[in-house]
């Protein structure tokens, strides 16, 4: 009569469980920089895309009135902009910087331009501030 086998016990090593999670951290390792660097340039490039879409609302504005706005929510008020944007940079609606336009400009208001108040530089060196 044939001798029975012993059960095999099926499953992992501890070092084949070791192996497969350091691969899985060089791999993670690898990825995450690069997942990050997509995040940053994707929030610079919703910024500058924000920051044209308000300048052209600002623009618009001066142009049917004759003067320029008081504040960005006028802009929204007057329904030259749906609502006012988040800066992409900060996630906030009241970090936007407003430019009073030059003393000796023709016309009247407040708001001229506007500018990010993130602290900080973008990827190529340039602050936040001064796009």
């Amino acid at each position: 009569m044939p001798m029975p086998r012993p059960a095999r016990r099926r499953g992992f090593t501890l070092i084949e469980l070791i192996v497969v999670m350091a691969i899985i951290a060089l791999l993670v390792a690898i990825a995450a920089p690069r997942y990050l660097q997509s995040l940053d340039r994707a929030r610079e490039a919703s910024l500058r895309s924000t920051l044209q879409v308000l300048r052209h609302a600002i623009d618009q504005f001066a142009a049917d009135r004759g003067r320029y706005p008081e504040s960005l929510q006028e802009l929204v008020d007057t329904r030259y902009l749906r609502q006012l944007p988040d800066d992409p940079i900060t996630g906030q609606r009241e970090t936007w910087v407003l430019l009073a336009p030059a003393p000796d400009s023709v016309l009247p208001g407040a708001l001229w331009d506007v500018r990010s108040g993130a602290a900080g530089r973008a990827r190529d060196g340039a602050l936040y501030a001064d796009w």
